[in-house]
């Protein structure tokens, strides 16, 4: 039981961290093109180096979460998708109604970058166990 339960928790760190590569170099490029696309500027909260350290650490702990439900509740991923997906749509949402600038052109322009992230985080949170489950994945990848 515990060789078990340390393959799934190494399984499910390594897919967070696969998935936390690919979603930083998908928020990356998201970030360049919404930026090109809008001429949005200001980059205090959101640029290259918080999106490379974050994305991986968020990602991560995904992973280390869903460790935690899949010992809490067993190989019911649907709860880990649900629970995933809920919060996203929270964040999205609290995105989308936050204030940050004065000017509302450039305000509307930060929550269409940040509500952006966070539907790909959200996503591909929501994808973990998915990947983890898959014999493709498991057998090229991990």
């Amino acid at each position: 039981m515990f060789i078990e339960s340390e393959e799934t928790f190494s399984r499910a760190m390594m897919t967070g961290l696969f998935i936390g590569i690919m979603d930083t170099l998908l928020c990356l490029g998201y970030n360049m093109g919404y930026r090109d696309f809008t001429g949005y500027l200001p980059s205090t909260i959101i640029n290259v180096s918080s999106l490379i350290f974050g994305v991986n650490l968020l990602l991560l702990i995904v992973g280390i979460v869903y460790f935690a439900f899949f010992r809490i509740f067993g190989g019911r991923d649907i709860v880990f998708i649900i629970v995933i997906l809920a919060l996203t749509l929270f964040l999205f949402w609290k995105a989308d109604s936050g204030h940050r600038f004065a000017d509302r052109a450039v305000n509307r322009e930060w929550e269409g970058l940040l509500g952006g992230i966070v539907a790909i985080l959200g996503v591909s949170a929501a994808a973990l166990p998915l990947c983890l489950r898959s014999r493709f994945f498991d057998k090229y990848i991990l």
